[in-house]
């Protein structure tokens, strides 16, 4: 068997895998850049499409013989505009599930089994799909609800 066929196999692996992350960091860029409402439900579909492409990267990598590099739980806490309390626009119940998606990953990505943070990709990815599938339909039907504003004390 050709030695080099193996070590062009990984390096394509690699370079996917890396463009899978790039894709990632750039769908939660655009959430963290964002203006408030403008293009929501794009950047959710985006995020969707950048978890199930990042899943499909760590499968690949699995079949390549590549582990997960272990990452901090405390970086994989999502944008600003994807969490609770900040008037997130669409279904209370789909927004949990994309809670317990985030925190399922980040807990996930602190270890190296690849084929887990693959699972968890594409959990993030359902929930994702599922919330910008709602908020497009609460947009097309005018029933888009105003922003719930983030609640303050007027106390010290």
């Amino acid at each position: 068997m050709n030695q080099r066929s193996p070590r062009r196999s990984d390096e394509r692996v690699l370079r996917d895998f890396r463009e899978a992350l790039d894709g990632w960091s750039a769908a939660l860029e655009a959430h963290r850049l964002a203006p408030p409402d403008q293009n929501f439900t794009a950047r959710l579909q985006a995020l969707a499409e950048a978890a199930s492409e990042q899943a499909r990267a760590c499968r690949e990598a699995d079949a390549a013989a590549f582990d997960w590099t272990p990452h901090r739980a405390a970086e994989a806490r999502p944008p600003y505009e994807l969490q609770a309390g900040t008037g997130r626009r669409g279904p209370q119940e789909l927004w949990r599930g994309f809670d317990a998606a985030v925190a399922t990953l980040s807990a996930v990505a602190t270890g190296r089994d690849i084929l887990a943070v693959a699972d968890c990709f594409d959990e993030l990815a359902a929930a994702a799909a599922q919330l910008a599938d709602a908020v497009a339909r609460e947009e097309r039907s005018g029933a888009r609800r105003p922003r719930a504003r983030a609640r303050r004390s007027a106390s010290r």
